[in-house]
């Protein structure tokens, strides 16, 4: 699963381009980060804070090159990069790539095996191709921010992660890779148009048949509350605990484990009073322990979890075996073997990789004055 000798080109600005690279360079790629000469805005967006790493974190051993796309100094150095390289991945609205000589079309003529992916909130067609838009924005469109609320009556709330930011870096990251093999069979390119939007909508797979069928797909569902055997429940010292006995086997085991085996009969009843009656049930016999109880009663047969924080999921048993965390930064989420070993250096500064980088593409120091010097 190492990719060396890949050269990927990044003409991404935020997060999602910033998370699909990141995977590449974890996984060995060579991650050339072209920057505009005032820099990715991620190092400094008013709703995210140097001090919070987001930069840092997305950025281990990418190399920073400035250029400025809107003089022609800055394409042709563009394009001197591109014959080397075998992908590009651009995150601009539809049309900017294209004025800045850095579309599909025009660098795959200087390398026509090159993968070209653009990645953009709704894609590079389609009535809303042209409106600017942020995660929320695709979270409000796809369903998901409604889907948030198991009533009409409460008011949606924003999701916690940015599920559309990396949901879509992610699906341009393994297009990219699908790609690349596929040229190592056939030789040829691709171009690849990936929209936020659309892959947020294809995360709805469970809900997407009820709605399809004219049905309101909004919770409780059969795995958003709907069932008891499948809910969240408080316990003694006022934690919470995730109960996910959805197999009638591990339903069994936890009425074993609370000695009521007069309760395995309404597992999943489709009477909406015996699964009122029987949530409260479960919220009674929850609330005699405490969460750190309850976890050393369960055995590995036992669908019993902890409701944990954010910090306390980074730093579990868990999440330090499978080093999950690498210089305190989210590492690359998968085993392999061979293992894959994460991008350890830190993120580069502003055009901190410049020169070297064009060096490297046979320009003298002179060149590189004069590029430097017309930004």
């Amino acid at each position: 699963m190492q990719l060396d000798e890949c050269t990927v080109i990044d003409l991404t600005q935020l997060l999602p381009g910033a998370y699909a690279t990141q995977l590449f360079a974890d996984l060995g790629a060579t991650v050339l980060k072209v920057e505009p000469p005032a820099g990715d805005p991620l190092r400094s967006v008013p709703l995210v804070q140097p001090e919070d790493g987001v930069f840092d974190g997305l950025s281990r051993g990418k190399r920073s090159v400035v250029l400025d796309l809107k003089s022609e100094e800055g394409k042709r150095a563009l394009y001197d990069l591109v014959a080397d390289a075998d992908v590009v991945i651009e995150g601009f609205r539809p049309g900017v790539a294209s004025r800045l000589g850095a579309d599909e079309e025009t660098l795959r003529s200087i390398a026509p095996d090159l993968v070209y992916c653009s990645l953009s909130g709704f894609g590079q067609s389609g009535p809303y191709r042209d409106r600017p838009g942020h995660d929320l924005t695709f979270a409000g469109l796809s369903g998901l921010v409604d889907l948030s609320r198991r009533s009409t009556d409460e008011r949606p709330t924003p999701p916690p992660f940015s599920v559309s930011d990396i949901g879509g870096g992610l699906f341009a990251a393994f297009s990219i890779v699908t790609a690349l093999l596929s040229r190592e069979r056939t030789g040829d390119g691709s171009y690849i148009d990936v929209s936020m939007l659309d892959v947020l909508i294809s995360f709805s797979q469970s809900y997407a048949p009820s709605a399809l069928a004219g049905n309101d797909p909004r919770p409780p569902e059969p795995f958003t509350g709907m069932y008891p055997c499948y809910d969240v429940y408080e316990t003694a010292d006022g934690q919470y605990v995730t109960l996910a006995a959805v197999e009638p086997q591990f339903w069994d085991r936890f009425c074993e484990l609370v000695d009521r085996p007069d309760l395995r009969e309404k597992h999943c009843s489709p009477d909406p009073a015996v699964r009122d009656a029987l949530r409260e049930t479960l919220a009674d016999i929850f609330a005699t322990r405490s969460q750190s109880a309850w976890l050393d009663a369960a055995d590995e047969e036992t669908t019993i979890a902890p409701v944990n924080s954010l910090e306390e999921a980074l730093e579990s048993p868990h999440a330090r075996e499978r080093e999950l965390v690498v210089d305190g930064r989210i590492g690359f989420p998968a085993r392999t073997d061979p293992p894959v070993e994460p991008a350890t250096d830190g993120p580069p500064a502003l055009g901190e990789h410049t020169r070297e980088v064009l060096v490297a593409a046979g320009y003298s120091e002179a060149e590189i004055d004069a590029l430097v010097d017309a930004r």
